[in-house]
């Protein structure tokens, strides 16, 4: 039994989304969505997709789409998932979830109401590092985790001024200030992906950008925004803390690795740089960078990336690391192109799956929440100059 979907946005990373759904065997019909006209018929022909609609809206009122996939700009994603719940659609959406805490209860309400399947895209869920912890931790290897870190490095200058002004157009310095706390999820997600914990309070910092460019500038912000790096801590429920860097301004290689992660036990502890990883106990250290390193499965200059920054590319172009489980993908996965260190193929699945038996997805609602709202409110701690502040929860999903 198969559904059918529509992709919401043709920019440039849905197109990467839309080839594994097409080829899902849980997928029938998969159309395409873009404010742009042209850019959703582009990416139609270029798929080899059913079909285009000329709004949201069209496609929501259609009896001929089941489920939708989100790929809007990310301070969008709330309201359009909303719409899409409330429209009877299963919603698929990347990160992150939203970017108010008002925004995400009311998703969590329509996903309770509704009984409808959601799922957030978070890409941290299945980095090697995060699914090697994850591991790790259910053997009882670190003994008790105490203390994590999760970093989101990114330089604006690689690849992200090229991105903003694809997307944003005339007015793309407005929306490229961006707070960096609110787009926490790859570095939130991948510690508590592994950890299984959340975050109850955070005190955080943020860097004023002295770059003069116009971008984080509060006059240009369309989010009154001049934090260019931030920094938080966090306590988590059950004892024990984790901090995460989102740095848009930072001298390191994000196109290597955009994201790493440590983790610190009573009895082992694991260590994740750009080029190296280590496990490490009372003994000694074991590299473990060859475990956690994806193989690439298509080449940075394959033509289907030109639109792309070549700082950008690497995030569309990594296949699986030895760490992950590949029995469980379907066998139309094996030759098709992957990203972000392995997990396009395990996030796509793992929607499908939910979609198909009606069960949660691993990053279901309730968990997407509390994936986003820990820089949610990060962000108005590094408002306040630190301010410690109470982070909301919303609980276990139902079942889980």
């Amino acid at each position: 039994m198969t559904f059918s979907l529509g992709i919401v946005g043709a920019g440039q990373f849905s197109g990467q989304f839309a080839k594994l759904f097409l080829a899902h065997p849980g997928v029938g019909d998969v159309y395409v969505t873009d404010l742009l006209p042209e850019r959703a018929e582009r990416l139609a022909a270029d798929v080899g997709l059913t079909g285009t609609f000329p709004s949201y809206e069209a496609m929501l009122a259609s009896d001929a789409v089941d489920a939708v996939a989100v790929f809007t700009q990310r301070w969008t994603h709330g309201p359009l998932v909303l719409q899409g719940l409330e429209a009877g659609k299963h919603v698929y959406s990347a990160v992150p979830m939203a970017i108010t805490t008002e925004e995400i209860a009311a998703i969590i309400d329509a996903v309770r109401a509704t009984g409808l399947t959601y799922m957030m895209g978070e890409t941290s869920q299945y980095n090697p590092a995060t699914v090697h912890a994850r591991n790790q931790i259910a053997e009882g290897a670190f003994g008790r985790i105490f203390y994590a870190e999760g970093d989101y490095v990114h330089d604006m200058d690689l690849g992200f001024y090229d991105a903003y002004q694809y997307s944003g157009g005339e007015n793309w310095k407005a929306t490229a200030s961006y707070p960096p706390l609110l787009y926490p999820t790859h570095s939130v997600g991948g510690v508590l992906g592994a950890w299984g914990t959340h975050a109850v309070s955070v005190s955080a910092i943020g860097v004023v950008d002295e770059r003069g460019d116009g971008v984080f500038d509060k006059e240009v912000s369309q989010f009154g925004n001049d934090f260019s790096n931030a920094t938080a801590l966090f306590e988590v429920a059950g004892g024990g803390s984790f901090r995460t860097n989102e740095f848009r301004r930072v001298g390191y290689p994000s196109h290597i690795r955009e994201s790493r992660f440590r983790f610190f036990g009573t009895e082992a502890s694991m260590e994740q740089l750009a080029t190296v990883a280590l496990w490490q106990d009372k003994n000694g250290v074991k590299d473990i960078s060859e475990l956690l390193e994806p193989k690439p499965t298509l080449s940075p200059d394959d033509p289907s990336l030109q639109h792309i920054a070549p700082e950008l590319r690497a995030a569309f172009t990594s296949g699986s690391a030895p760490v992950h489980d590949r029995a469980r993908l379907p066998r139309e996965f094996d030759e098709l192109h992957n990203g972000h260190e392995g997990s396009h193929h395990f996030l796509v699945d793992d929607f499908v799956t939910a979609v198909g038996t009606r069960t949660l997805p691993s990053v279901n609602a309730w968990v997407a929440a509390r994936y986003t709202l820990p820089g949610i409110v990060a962000h108005e701690s590094a408002r306040q100059g630190g301010a410690r502040l109470e982070i909301p929860d919303f609980g276990d999903a139902p079942g889980a």
